[in-house]
C-alpha cells in the first residue's frame, strides 16, 4: 500500500483497540483527523462514540462513505473532505487520531486553540519525545513549552513500524493531552507565543542575544525594556534552560 499524504494506516487490531480504549468515548462527540481506511473509526464507533472524521484525501473519503453507509445514515458518523489544519471543524469534545506525520505540529496547535476535554494522538516517537520533554532540559523546545503551558502531556505507549501499512521508517508514540489553565499568569497569550517562538529561533544563544535578534517577531522598544530590566540570571541563560515561569516572566514584562 502506498502512503497517501504522509499517512501510515494502523493495521494492528490490538493497537487500534488500545488507542480506542484510552478514554471513555461512550455517547461523546469525537474528532478523528486523518481516518484513512477507517480502522480506528470502526473501533471508536464500537465504543459508542459519534465520530466526526476529517480526511484530506478525496478517494479515502469516498471509501469511508461506502464502508460506513449505515453509521452515516444513522448520524453516528460524519465524513468531511478537507484539510483539518484550515477547514471548519465540526463540534467535538474529544480527539482521537492517528495523525499524518507532516501535520502533527500544525494540528496540535490548532486543536489547543479550538479547545477540547482530552486528546489521544499518535505521533512520530521523536516528535512525542520533544513534546513531553520537561522545560529546563536539552530536549525541550517551542513545541514542548507551548503545549505544556496549556496542557498536561502523557506518553502512553509506543508502536513499531510493523503495526502500520505502509511501514514508516520510525516508531510511533501515542500521547494523551489534557488541557488545563497555565500554571503561571500570562498577561498576553499572543506575546507569550511570540516570545517562545523568538527565543527558540536562536536556542543556542542566550536569552539576551535571542531577544536582540527577534526583529519582526517582537516590538523593538519592548525588547529594549526587557533587556534593561530582567535579572541577569534569566538573560544569560539559554532558552532550553528556562522554566515555564521564566517564559511567563519575560512575556509579562511591561
Amino acid at each position: 500500500m502506498k502512503a497517501r499524504h504522509d499517512q501510515h494506516f494502523l493495521i494492528d487490531p490490538t493497537a487500534v483497540e488500545r488507542i480506542a480504549s484510552l478514554v471513555d468515548v461512550q455517547d461523546r462527540e469525537v474528532l478523528e483527523v486523518g481516518p484513512g481506511n477507517g480502522a480506528l473509526t470502526r473501533a471508536l464507533l464500537n465504543h459508542g462514540a459519534t465520530v466526526h472524521a476529517v480526511e484530506l484525501d478525496r478517494e479515502l473519503c469516498e471509501g469511508l462513505h461506502d464502508r460506513f453507509r449505515t453509521e452515516i445514515a444513522a448520524g453516528r458518523l460524519t465524513v468531511t473532505h478537507g484539510d483539518a489544519g484550515r477547514c471548519e471543524l465540526p463540534n467535538f469534545s474529544i480527539v482521537v487520531s492517528n495523525l499524518p506525520y507532516s501535520i502533527s505540529s500544525k494540528i496540535t496547535f490548532r486543536l489547543l486553540e479550538c479547545g477540547f476535554e482530552v486528546a489521544v494522538l499518535m505521533y512520530q516517537m521523536e516528535f512525542a519525545k520533544r513534546m513531553a520533554a520537561p522545560a529546563g532540559t536539552k530536549d525541550c523546545g517551542r513545541l514542548s513549552i507551548m503545549v505544556q503551558t496549556y496542557a498536561t502531556v502523557q506518553k502512553c505507549f509506543t508502536l513499531p513500524p510493523n503495526c502500520f501499512s505502509p511501514r514508516p521508517q520510525v516508531h510511533s508514540t501515542v500521547v494523551k493531552i489534557v488541557p488545563r489553565p497555565p500554571i503561571f499568569f500570562i498577561e498576553d497569550t499572543s506575546r507569550y507565543a511570540d516570545v517562545v517562538r523568538a527565543l527558540f529561533s536562536h536556542r543556542r544563544k542566550t536569552v539576551r542575544n535571542s531577544l536582540k535578534r527577534s526583529s519582526g517577531m517582537l516590538e523593538s522598544g519592548w525588547v529594549r525594556r526587557v533587556i534593561a530590566g530582567l535579572p541577569d540570571e534569566i538573560l544569560s541563560s539559554r532558552p532550553e534552560e528556562l522554566y515555564l515561569e521564566d517564559f511567563a516572566t519575560i512575556a509579562n514584562w511591561a
